[in-house]
């Protein structure tokens, strides 16, 4: 049976810093958007071709979506929701590619020889999935706090009776808990997926695992869609908190 290790597996040392698999995976993501990028805007034009035209499309769409999401205040949120819809989309497909988690090197690991992979999809490490929660739920406050400021902590702290003191004090723990629903949500779909996809391979190898590689492809993007819709949706309940007491 193939091995499957549930955290990200080291891979080198880089100025004191541990360098996972995963870390490797998430700068190759990080260069893949950049050079889609720097395609799509080295020039410019009122009639686009290639990477422009796909750029604009995908934008044009993201945008029309979390304007029916957010109305007004698309122009707030957006681009940080189409930056996390797309960092976590090519993430998540990062595991789908050839040689990403089939290419290492090999080890001997309780009493037996064990393969360490190169690449690891980032999303199947759950320090990235939380770092990404982190990031979302710390934006949320920051956007209630921006519409509202300093009264958007009567959002959690509430003094008018006992009973609304205990709805703040579960308004903050749900705040909280979003932490763990994003990050876990994320790495348990993606994780998931790459333990299925690497036992299928290994059961029935070759034309087994198609199926399962399209099922991955669109798991992938309803994922990337549904963690940055979530941001946009709780983004405009803390901003339409704000503007109810403004």
């Amino acid at each position: 049976m193939p091995h499957v290790s549930l955290a990200a597996e080291k891979i080198s040392s880089l100025f004191g810093l541990t360098v996972t698999n995963s870390l490797l995976a998430t700068w190759l993501t990080m260069a893949l958007l950049f050079i889609f990028t720097w395609l799509a805007t080295r020039r410019l034009s009122l009639h686009p071709t290639g990477a422009q035209t796909l750029a604009e499309i995908v934008v044009g769409g993201l945008y029309d979506f979390f304007q029916q999401v957010t109305g007004e205040n698309v122009k707030k949120f957006f681009p940080l929701a189409a930056s996390l819809f797309l960092f976590i989309l090519v993430s998540n497909w990062m595991g789908l590619l050839p040689g990403v988690g089939t290419i290492g090197f090999f080890h001997h690991a309780h009493g037996q020889e064990v393969m360490t992979p190169l690449f690891r999809a980032p999303t199947a490490d759950l320090n990235t999935t939380i770092a990404l929660a982190l990031i979302t739920v710390f934006a949320i406050q920051y956007f209630g706090f921006r519409a509202l400021g300093f009264h958007y902590t009567g959002r959690f702290i509430i003094l008018n009776s006992p009973i609304m003191f205990a709805v703040g004090i579960l308004e903050l723990v749900s705040e909280i808990a979003k932490i763990i629903s994003f990050g876990f949500r994320l790495f348990g779909n993606i994780f998931a997926g790459e333990v299925l996809l690497t036992v299928i391979a290994f059961l029935i190898p070759f034309v087994a695992p198609l199926p399962f590689l399209a099922m991955e492809l669109f798991i992938g993007m309803i994922q990337a869609l549904v963690f940055s819709m979530l941001f946009a949706v709780f983004a405009q309940i803390a901003v339409s908190h704000g503007e109810e007491h403004s």
